[in-house]
């Protein structure tokens, strides 16, 4: 995939945006507007907005123009307007996987059996005979009292884990009920956590067994893009230590499991319970030998800022991320590009609505900084990027707003919250609701674990208090079919078109709802940003500690 430095690039697709020629002071969210800046940004032109593909150069400079018109400066320090985010992309080729079990071999096939990558920038990965272990859910988690792994050594051996929490599909009434979040997933039960800890304990490959509901999502979602991967340039003698990680679908993990003589779901009920420790799998050895493409692309966050007055050296931040997933193998129809017009043109549409609206009103004391962060369907590289190098302290930053997928079904009566009890945010959000004449629905799909799997979470690992618009998270009741109209449109949009060819611009959207919604923050971004209140984590909530020390930078 060859890269085009996105600044010496000009183009003809700004003249066809339709806000260039209206008025910016209009006063309100318009969805005329939102649904033009998407239909730019989702179009053919810009190639599904893959990091270093060729709509990424568009896109940013698509972007950088649109906050020029509005008057908001470069945000990205000493003038710029982007923050470089290196990163590895990696492509798997003609890959062989294969596991033996006694004298049996099964071969596992990318895209159907398995869907697994590596984020090594190197040349070929070649895995002879290692042992598997089975760690169940792989949680560590000693203030639950709870540890998966027991004394297993998993140096040089490739993890096998069950996604989601070990009490997802327990009944209360079992030991491990509520001893993790129910239904609604913690950290322990994302993928990420779960590569994490695989590596840490020196694991050379990790993978998880796919299930729809535990992971929140279908096959086609978890092997989209088979074999690719990005990961963040690391400085000399940090890379990477594991060499493979990925997914194995339920039925190929059913057939390796009973090549063993076991039963994956015998072994899934064993696992939630106290005692489950991680074991080898019997006889069972897994080999990969394959080549690797690895290109190094040098992507951008895009940073806009709206300088404050009294206190301009504290910031919110508003933010979404402009990536997609570029183009795949051909749909039923001839379609390759996947343009993520929902995901998440829409919300970085709903940022720059928000950042007219507030360049338009009355200045706040606060700056606000606005924000759209590269290679999040990538494993959040962009924001992780930002966090790991703020450009704006994180001491400082009072709150972090993302807008990830929003509804395109109409007005709600509610608004969807994500991570309930973690922050003082969510009352900002209740009161602002109520002001509109709406209330709050705690997400009614908790065991997506959405809240891990946003940009936002980047900034909450640092401390910075997050609240998360995300159209996925529960079915909104909505003006017009209520709750079952909204659950209809989750099964719809999820099951058929996230991360798919069928993301794509609508005229037939309704974008009554997503305004409502970005309202919302606009009401809360204007009350912090002429406070001095600084949001403040629950006492239970695991970022506490982190924004605790921060606080004390600050002189709190």
């Amino acid at each position: 995939m060859k890269y085009y430095a996105p600044l010496l690039l000009a183009f003809s697709v700004l003249s066809s945006n339709a806000t260039e020629t209206a008025d910016i002071s209009s006063p309100g969210i318009e969805g005329d507007r939102l649904s033009a800046i998407v239909k730019v940004m989702a179009s053919d032109d810009f190639a599904g907005r893959a990091p270093g593909g060729p709509g990424e150069a568009k896109t940013v400079a698509y972007l950088i123009e649109q906050f020029k018109q509005l008057g908001l400066e470069p945000g990205a320090g000493s003038g710029s307007w982007t923050q470089p985010v290196p990163l590895w992309q990696t492509q798997v080729k003609n890959p062989v996987f294969t596991s033996v079990t006694g004298k049996e071999e099964l071969r596992l096939s990318q895209g159907d059996d398995v869907a697994l990558s590596t984020l090594q920038p190197k040349a070929t990965v070649q895995i002879d005979s290692a042992s598997v272990v089975f760690v169940g859910f792989g949680a560590s988690a000693p203030e639950r009292d709870w540890d998966d792994f027991g004394d297993i050594d998993l140096a040089g051996k490739v993890a096998l884990f069950l996604v989601n929490d070990p009490d997802f599909s327990a009944e209360d009434d079992e030991p491990v009920g509520m001893r993790f979040g129910g239904k609604r997933m913690t950290y322990y039960g994302r993928w990420a956590y779960k590569f994490e800890e695989a590596e840490r304990r020196g694991a050379i490959a990790a993978m998880v067994i796919h299930e729809d509901l535990a992971a929140g999502y279908g096959w086609s979602v978890a092997s989209t893009s088979p074999g690719e991967n990005f990961s963040a340039v690391l400085p000399p003698g940090t890379e990477r230590s594991m060499q493979l990680q990925g997914w194995m679908s339920w039925d190929a993990a059913g057939r390796l499991f009973a090549s063993a003589g076991l039963d994956l779901e015998e072994q899934r009920t064993r696992a939630r319970q106290p005692g489950f420790t991680a074991f080898e799998m019997p006889d069972t050895r897994f080999s990969a030998d394959f080549s690797v493409e690895v290109q190094r692309i040098d992507s951008q966050n895009v940073l806009a800022l709206l300088p404050g007055t009294t206190h301009a050296d504290e910031t919110l931040m508003v933010a979404s991320h402009w990536d997609a997933f570029g183009e795949g193998e051909p749909d039923s129809e001839g379609r390759t590009v996947r343009p993520g017009a929902n995901d998440d043109a829409l919300g970085t549409a709903g940022v720059i609505e928000l950042a007219r609206v507030l360049k338009a009103g009355p200045r706040l004391q606060r700056s606000v900084l606005f924000a759209a962060w590269t290679a999040e369907e990538s494993g959040l590289l962009g924001s992780a990027t930002y966090a790991a190098n703020p450009v704006y302290p994180i001491e400082t930053t009072v709150a972090n707003f993302t807008l990830d997928i929003l509804q395109t079904a109409g007005a709600a009566n509610d608004v969807i919250l994500v991570g309930e009890g973690q922050s003082e945010l969510e009352d900002y959000l209740k009161r602002a609701a109520q002001r509109q004449g709406r209330y709050v629905t705690p997400e009614n799909l908790p065991e997506n674990g959405l809240f891990y799997r946003a940009d936002h979470f980047s900034m909450a690992r640092e401390g910075v208090p997050v609240l998360l618009i995300m159209g996925i998270a529960g079915g909104a009741d909505l003006v017009e079919g209520g709750r079952a109209a909204g659950d209809a449109w989750i099964a719809d949009y999820v099951g058929n078109c996230y991360h798919q060819t069928c993301d794509a611009w609508s005229a037939d959207w309704d974008l009554r709802g997503a305004v409502q919604d970005i309202e919302l923050f606009h009401d809360i971004i204007r009350e912090l940003g002429n406070s001095r209140a600084w949001p403040a984590w629950s006492q239970e909530s695991e970022f506490k500690a982190v924004r605790d020390i921060s606080s004390a930078d600050r002189g709190q």
